[in-house]
């Protein structure tokens, strides 16, 4: 055979190996890889060999015209598939590095208050911290005022339980604690001018009880809380009408207050069913302090909510002081 021949044979066989090598319809790693020996007698008879089988390594091959090992169909496939699905790998575990860090930092974030997380936090928006408030259990056999059973809208307990208890960190009034107060007790919270006249009208009003608890709070707010029992609804109501008639004429104006203004903010904003709001507040100019006062009739009970402080009272703790007592009464 020609040295062409013999050049085409071996190009022949070595140019498929390599095209399978890259494009990777190489064997599986592992198969064996016929290596060409040398010059190949195209006129010899051809001997069929299998094509799984292996060459050994003991088989002698001649050194004449050796083919180098690279030309041996070398299979870079594997190698690189192997970094492929390494680093395949490697951006899996950092994704799922970075997603369970995540979520766990979300879950921390939805675990803690608003105000413990940086840039989230909130100030307060004034209202105090009341405890824990329940209605007082009631004798056998009665009801709650607005009940059916209780047409006539009476309280049945104690009308001492009814009062609203002071706020976390104030300083309990010594002389209204919560118990039983005089007329005169609330009559002090009325001008000079109009306290005789009050007297003597709740004189004719059938009243049975008066219950008084005041407080002042780190914020220099002072409030004080009067209820006062009537005999029946008709006289608490006939009571509230007549008190509400004369503040419009500037008549009956809590003490040191010269003229009034309705705070209709709290009266449309406290809403509790079957219980009348009405809620006042200094006018400016005023002095060194400003006062705040609301009136609430439920049934056979009036109360009076009345807040100072210097500077001027606070709407928001006023709002939440006088639903909440109006929430007991109703």
């Amino acid at each position: 055979m020609t040295e062409q021949a013999q050049t085409e044979t071996r190009t022949g066989t070595g140019t498929p190996a390599e095209t399978d090598a890259g494009t990777g319809a190489v064997a599986e790693a592992g198969s064996p890889v016929p290596a060409q020996a040398g010059p190949v007698d195209v006129d010899a008879p051809s001997v069929p060999v299998p094509a799984a089988a292996p060459v050994l390594a003991a088989d002698p091959v001649p050194p004449a015209d050796p083919v180098p090992a690279t030309e041996a169909a070398p299979v870079p496939a594997p190698a690189k598939s192997r970094r492929v699905l390494w680093g395949i790998v490697r951006w899996t575990a950092a994704v799922l590095v970075c997603g369970g860090v995540g979520a766990g930092a979300a879950m921390g974030i939805t675990a803690m208050e608003r105000t413990d997380v940086p840039g989230l936090a909130t100030e307060s928006d004034g209202r105090w911290e009341y405890p824990e408030l329940a209605l007082p259990a009631l004798p056998e056999g009665v009801q709650r005022p607005f009940t059916d059973g209780n047409e006539a809208e009476i309280h049945h307990t104690d009308v001492r339980k009814l009062l609203l208890p002071a706020p976390a960190g104030a300083t309990v009034d010594p002389k209204l604690k919560g118990g039983w107060a005089g007329v005169d007790s609330y009559l002090a919270e009325l001008t000079e001018q109009g306290r005789g006249e009050v007297k003597a009208y709740l004189a004719d009003s059938a009243l049975r009880h008066v219950a008084a608890r005041g407080w002042t709070t780190p914020d220099g707010t002072s409030t004080r809380i009067h209820l006062l029992r009537f005999s029946s609804v008709a006289f608490a109501e006939d009571f509230k009408d007549e008190m509400a008639g004369r503040l419009v004429r500037s008549e009956w104006l809590p003490d040191g207050v010269e003229t009034q203004e309705a705070d209709a903010g709290t009266t449309q904003d406290v809403e509790v069913p079957y219980v009348a709001v009405y809620a006042y507040k200094e006018a400016e100019p005023y002095g060194p302090r400003q006062t705040r006062w609301s009136l609430i009739q439920a049934g056979d009970t009036f109360a009076v909510v009345t807040q100072t402080r210097k500077g001027g009272t606070l709407t928001v703790p006023f709002q939440q002081t006088v639903a909440l007592q109006a929430q007991l009464l109703g």
